[in-house]
């Protein structure tokens, strides 16, 4: 028992050294036993993350990721289950990580690119972190606004999704209002607007992801329609990545992503996804507040509005996809008076002109191109 309680314990990250050369930059990680360590390419920006699962840095080790320590292009990302090591693609010609024992460690090497000299760290016995400002200064990369937009209309072909009691199916109505907030947005100068299906079809939640990243989107805003136990629920909720904070939130998220209560938001495979979350979990946040209160305000004029709030829970396409990221649940299907709304033009129009103005808003207030 004593060994099982120490092997689920997070790994200590007990230091990091560093050492230079004109030839490469090497990172060391010591650690007080080996974990898992995963390598993934992300996008937006382009980089490598290099994640050891399981692992906290200890408050020596977690100074000196913030005190310049750890030399550029390298970045030290500590989250609730995670340590990584980010490396942008543009700041290294080759790069190659493995393990080392007695004791445990991690050695990430970088060969910086050819225009490029690093300065040698003095010899010593050990390697020491840098004193100084890091040698290796990549160019920073141009200030990218908000240009590609990725539409996701929820469900398709053999999956229906919620079915209400007129047997009207969810996906059916995302797909209208995904084509319709397509039409919209498609309209602005300088915005590139993306579905992941634009007819009836099926495609899994995965590549939907895949889809988003592979096109360098800048937001991605997938479109659904709830449903309840209780036909007499109704209303708006946008959620954005994250713990499900209520029961209901888990099994949204499980409903939309077709796995069983039990098993949603658990598991290693998504360890990596939740590093990439981080950095763009307050523009995500935002994003959600802004389309929660276009809706809530461009709805109510004509309909009365139930208004659930912004929330958060580990959807798929939400944890996957590496830029800000919104799932919006425009009515209760379950519900008869909105499932009687869902089938009418005038509402559908509505949701998804409302859903432009949130998006637009965000926009603007990031200076898109979006005027």
């Amino acid at each position: 028992m004593k060994a099982t309680t120490a092997s689920l314990a997070p790994v200590t990250i007990q230091n990091f050294r560093v050492m230079t050369s004109p030839e490469k930059t090497r990172v060391v990680l010591d650690l007080d036993r080996h974990t898992k360590v995963i390598e993934r390419r992300a996008n937006n920006p382009s980089r490598v993350m290099i994640a050891l699962s399981n692992a906290s840095m200890s408050q020596s080790a977690r100074a000196k990721a913030t005190n310049g320590s750890v030399p550029s292009p390298f970045t030290v990302t500590q989250t609730t289950h995670a340590v990584a090591l980010s490396l942008p693609m543009t700041a290294f010609r080759t790069y190659k990580q493995f393990t080392l024992s007695n004791p445990p460690r991690l050695v990430v090497d970088i060969t910086p690119p050819i225009q490029q000299r690093v300065t040698p760290a003095p010899e010593t016995q050990d390697l020491l972190p840098l004193p100084t400002a890091p040698a290796i200064q990549p160019a920073a990369p141009p200030t990218k606004g908000y240009k590609t937009i990725v539409i996701d209309p929820g469900h398709g072909g053999k999956d229906p999704g919620a079915r209400g009691l007129r047997h009207t199916e969810e996906k059916d109505i995302t797909l209208k209002v995904g084509l319709k907030l397509r039409d919209l947005l498609s309209k602005q100068p300088g915005v590139r607007v993306l579905m992941t299906r634009d007819h009836d079809a099926f495609v899994e939640l995965e590549e939907r992801a895949k889809f988003a990243n592979s096109h360098e989107a800048d937001l991605f805003v997938s479109i659904h329609v709830n449903s309840h136990p209780s036909r007499s629920v109704k209303g708006i909720e946008i959620y954005h990545f994250g713990e499900a904070k209520d029961q209901r939130a888990l099994e949204v998220a499980a409903r939309e992503n077709g796995t069983p209560l039990s098993s949603t938001g658990v598991g290693w495979e998504y360890l990596v996804a939740d590093l990439l979350t981080t950095k763009k979990f307050e523009a995500s946040l935002e994003l959600a507040w802004t389309a929660k209160e276009a809706l809530v305000a461009h709805m109510n004029g004509h309909y009365a509005v139930n208004d659930h709030g912004v929330k958060t829970a580990p959807f798929y396409v939400l944890r996957f996809t590496s830029m800000p990221s919104i799932l919006a649940e425009i009515a209760y299907i379950s519900n008869p008076a909105e499932e009687d709304l869902l089938r009418k033009p005038a509402f559908v129009r509505d949701v998804a002109e409302s859903l432009f103005q949130g998006v637009k808003s965000f926009l603007a207030n990031n200076k898109s191109t979006i005027r």
